[in-house]
C-alpha cells in the first residue's frame, strides 16, 4: 500500500502542499466515504473548508443528515491540519470528541477549520514550557444557504514535543516490564 508521505515525495514538484492536502483527502477512499469534500485549503493549511452532501448515502430514517455522515466528514481535519501546520518536532493525536446536534440537517453543510498565526505560537509556547497539552478545538456545521448551526463538534487533541513524547513512552514501557 501506497502512503501519504510516498504519494507526497512523487507529486511535490508538481503540486503544492495546500493542493496535495486537498486533492489527497478528496481521494482517499477513507474520507470519500464520509460524502465530505475539501473545497478549499489556503496555502500555509491555517484554514480548510469542507462541505457535505446531503443526499440518499447521509440521510436518516426521518430524512435529514445522519450524525455520523456530519461527524465523520469533520473528524480528520482538526488534528491532521495541525500535524502539518507544527511540523515534525510534534505529536498531535486525537484524545476525545464531543458533538453536538442543534437542529436537523435539511440541506448539504459547510465547515471551516482555521488556525491563527497567534494560536499556534501560544500552542509551541506551552509545549515548549510544559512539554505537552490538551487543546479543546470547536467545530460548527452549517447549513449552506441558511447558515443556521446544526451540529458543533469539539475535539480534544494531544500536542506534545517529539522529546517529550519519546520520553513518557520509555517511562511507560519501563514501568510495564517492572510489574
Amino acid at each position: 500500500m501506497i502512503s501519504f508521505s510516498t504519494i507526497e515525495k512523487v507529486l511535490s514538484p508538481i503540486l503544492s502542499r495546500a493542493q496535495l492536502f486537498k486533492h489527497g483527502f478528496n481521494l482517499a477512499p477513507m474520507y470519500r466515504a464520509t460524502n465530505g469534500r475539501i473545497t478549499y485549503v489556503k496555502e500555509d493549511l491555517s484554514e480548510i473548508r469542507t462541505r457535505t452532501k446531503l443526499n440518499y448515502r447521509t440521510k436518516n430514517y426521518v430524512g435529514t443528515m445522519f450524525g455520523g455522515a456530519m461527524f465523520s466528514s469533520v473528524d480528520p481535519f482538526p488534528m491532521v491540519q495541525l500535524i502539518n501546520i507544527l511540523g515534525k518536532d510534534y505529536v498531535v493525536w486525537d484524545k476525545a470528541a464531543d458533538i453536538r446536534f442543534r437542529r436537523p440537517a435539511t440541506q448539504d453543510l459547510v465547515a471551516v477549520f482555521q488556525y491563527s498565526g497567534e494560536e499556534v505560537a501560544d500552542i509551541k509556547a506551552k509545549v515548549a514550557k510544559n512539554g505537552e497539552l490538551e487543546l479543546d478545538k470547536v467545530t460548527e456545521l452549517r447549513e449552506v444557504d441558511s447558515n443556521e448551526l446544526c451540529c458543533i463538534v469539539t475535539k480534544t487533541l494531544y500536542i506534545a514535543s517529539k522529546e517529550h513524547f519519546a520520553k513518557k513512552q520509555r517511562l511507560r514501557a519501563s514501568k510495564t516490564q517492572v510489574t
